[in-house]
């Protein structure tokens, strides 16, 4: 499940060069796949999971108000793993 996760993820930071996604909003496409769209906050920890496999891997960065995260903590916005801060 967590490379299914680890596709959302880069589909929707693909689906926005130069932008920004929030880890919520994976969780609530995953929830809407899985036909329980009100349970998205049940998704959070695998989504969490699966940003912490690619920050190691590079194909993703982290933000939190425009600076640049070295790893998940609090809230955070997804990236292309090609930006810099």
């Amino acid at each position: 499940m967590i490379e299914n996760i680890e596709t959302t993820i880069l589909k929707f930071v693909a689906s926005r060069p130069g932008g920004t996604t929030c880890p919520s909003e994976v969780a609530r496409s995953l929830a809407k796949d899985h036909n329980a769209p009100l349970e998205w906050r049940k998704f959070m920890p695998v989504v969490h999971e699966a940003v912490d496999v690619l920050i190691a891997r590079g194909e993703i960065t982290l933000t939190w108000k425009s600076v640049v995260m070295s790893e998940r903590a609090g809230p955070y916005r997804i990236s292309d793993g090609k930006q810099k801060g």
